[in-house]
């Protein structure tokens, strides 16, 4: 989705990166141990005259670290979904003074301000709003059901950016009216606590602030699948808990080790 993205982060806290770094750092000193102990070993055993081994260290790459990592974080993301009823994924904002939300704010208002430009010029320019389209259309469609048929094929139909491309050569198309639909389809798609927002959408009059707003409810409406989601699959999870934890911690247990046995044996 075009500048309208929010950094999604979750409820409650997951393996920082300073945790990972812990994690490799100790997988470099075993493997410096067992390299160690592997020269004493050999000077102590062998003649002076003995060639030395050309066989390349092996050591734990990068990936394998974070595969671990990520490894550790889905376990504790599954425990956290299981046992905290609460729990839930939250928008996270940049903070308005610091240089990252600045910049953002910059480039996300440049954007806007490049799409008025072209729908008020003369004659206007639509194919960025038809692209803003053609988006909304796939996040409207990911918000169906294998059985909405009917409302699938009403949006494709209304939606349909090859229509409205040649509707728009001919200076015929309608933008605020595909707009309207759009907030029409999402009121009838949004959760309850989404209806003061599309009521406010409705009452907006500039297209480009009603285009730049409806990205923001999607945004909204998306987190709010995403919790619904975790709401649904809980108690599931709650009854497989124990056992996926147990075969999961004991994948990281044979996986960890047979790596590190690796780059302190190579």
């Amino acid at each position: 989705m075009p500048f309208n993205g929010e950094k999604q982060c979750v409820g409650e806290d997951q393996p920082s990166d300073s945790d990972s770094s812990r994690f490799s750092e100790s997988m470099a000193s075993l493997s410096d141990y067992e390299c160690s102990r592997q020269s004493f070993t050999s000077d102590s055993s062998s003649k002076s005259s003995s060639p030395a081994s050309t066989s390349p260290p092996r050591v734990v790459t990068f990936d394998e670290v974070m595969a671990t990592a990520r490894n550790l974080s889905n376990l504790t993301l599954a425990h956290e979904i299981a046992v905290n009823e609460n729990f839930q994924l939250k928008q996270e904002a940049l903070p308005e003074n610091s240089l990252a939300g600045r910049v953002k704010h910059i480039v996300h208002q440049a954007f806007w301000d490049v799409l008025d430009s072209e729908l008020n010029a003369d004659p206007p320019e639509f194919e960025h709003a038809i692209k803003l389209f053609e988006e909304i259309r796939e996040i409207l469609l990911s918000f169906l059901t294998p059985g909405g048929n009917r409302l699938r094929n009403q949006i494709c139909e209304v939606l349909d950016t090859d229509l409205i491309r040649q509707q728009a050569e001919h200076s015929a198309v309608d933008i605020q009216g595909l707009a309207n639909y759009v907030i029409s389809t999402m009121g009838k798609l949004c959760a309850p606590v989404r209806d003061n927002d599309i009521r406010e959408l409705k009452a907006t009059g500039n297209i480009v602030e009603v285009l730049r707003q409806i990205f923001h409810v999607l945004d909204l409406m998306q987190m709010d699948m995403a919790n619904f989601t975790i709401m649904s699959l809980r108690p599931h999870l709650q009854r497989q808990l124990v056992e996926y934890e147990r075969t999961k911690f004991q994948e990281i247990l044979e996986e960890t080790p047979r790596k590190a046995e690796v780059a302190g044996a190579s």
